[in-house]
């Protein structure tokens, strides 16, 4: 029988001794940042200057803190799982969740299909972006061109997530290829993408995610999702902000790492909550399916195709990643999700490798 918490903080708790080291192990390997992310953010560690403005939300950071669920049991558990922290690209994945609903409800007939065909702002007018479609946006392939909250695509060119704070290339005009053919992590377009699903929803991403996943698997009332402090648009004589998909500039989401663990769970769950079917399995299967342009990513979902992103891991889960060693580990088959906070990027695989030798 699966277990499903309930909404609040009384969370089914079974702490099991063979999972202590990878849990003491994601204590003592804390990233090295500094815990005022302002500092961060604003000395340059994503963007060179002029492009490390900070134009949203920024607050510090806490210690390490993670959770291991398994069958929707906490079997581990370090450091404050219930403060909001900011999450970084971990709210990519919420945004694909977002654009996932518009597809459940209609709003998007296709993901195929151009997105020009259904937002007429002028973001998708030139001969280089009129082809873009939802697809080629989810999965870091549309090589759109252009400037949005007064950064342009161009800071994310050349863009390597291996070197990420030490990459000299980032921000080099390169050319830019055909629309679905070319992968490169980015964050401009996906906050395009962002905008564009604000107009077709047209509610804000927030009270989607909030009335539509959040108020359903029950999770806290302490997670924010804030956009940046320009990017307010009217419609239908509202304003609402555009949300972003990380904090290289500040905004982005701020949640707990067991509200984060309430997201994993449904998405183990094949998208059902205790009986009700709050995102559709057409969804997941689409976010959780390797892209032509890159196997070990779908949706704006990471992906463990071939083993080759975690080799101490399986193939099949999928995952949430965000900057500074934030990620929801997903693994439906073992109805397993890990969340960790601030733990060191490259410690990952090892940490994950921990938990599935106490597992066999």
């Amino acid at each position: 029988m699966n277990i499903f918490p309930p909404p609040g903080s009384k969370w089914p708790s079974e702490i099991e001794e063979r999972f202590s080291e990878a849990s003491r192990f994601a204590e003592i390997n804390e990233i090295s940042w500094s815990r005022d992310l302002s500092q961060v953010i604003g000395q340059g560690h994503f963007e060179p200057p002029p492009w490390n403005e900070i134009i949203g939300h920024v607050r510090p950071r806490g210690g390490p803190a993670g959770l291991i669920v398994l069958g929707g049991k906490i079997v581990a558990e370090w450091g404050d799982t219930n403060r909001p922290d900011m999450t970084f690209s971990c709210a990519k994945s919420c945004i694909s969740m977002t654009i996932g609903l518009a597809l459940d409800d209609g709003l998007i007939s296709n993901p195929d299909q151009p997105i020009a065909e259904l937002v007429n702002d002028g973001g998708f007018d030139s001969i280089q972006n009129a082809p873009i479609t939802w697809t080629n946006m989810l999965q870091l392939a549309s090589e759109w061109e252009g400037e949005l909250w007064g950064k342009p695509d161009i800071v994310d060119r050349n863009r390597d997530l291996s070197v990420e704070g030490r990459n000299t290339k980032k921000g080099e005009a390169r050319p830019l290829n055909a629309p679905g053919s070319y992968w490169e992590y980015n964050d401009v377009r996906v906050n395009r993408l962002a905008l564009a699903a604000l107009q077709v929803i047209k509610r804000p991403l927030p009270e989607i995610f909030r009335t539509r996943i959040m108020d359903p698997i029950g999770a806290s009332n302490t997670w924010e999702w804030h956009g940046y402090y320009n990017s307010w648009i009217e419609i239908d004589d509202r304003l609402m902000q555009s949300v972003s998909g990380g904090a290289h500039w500040g905004g982005g989401m701020f949640i707990s790492a067991r509200d984060q663990a309430r997201i994993g769970l449904l998405m183990a769950r094949n998208g059902q909550w205790d009986g009700q079917r709050v995102i559709s399995e057409r969804y997941i299967e689409n976010a959780t399916s390797p892209s032509k342009v890159n196997p070990v990513y779908g949706w704006l979902w990471w992906l463990n195709t071939d083993r080759a992103r975690m080799p101490r891991a399986p193939e099949g889960p999928f995952q949430a990643v965000g900057a500074g060693g934030n990620s929801i580990w997903v693994d439906p088959e073992r109805d397993l999700v890990v969340v960790s906070r601030w733990l060191q990027p490259e410690k990952t695989d090892e940490f994950l490798g921990l938990i599935y030798s106490a597992l066999s």
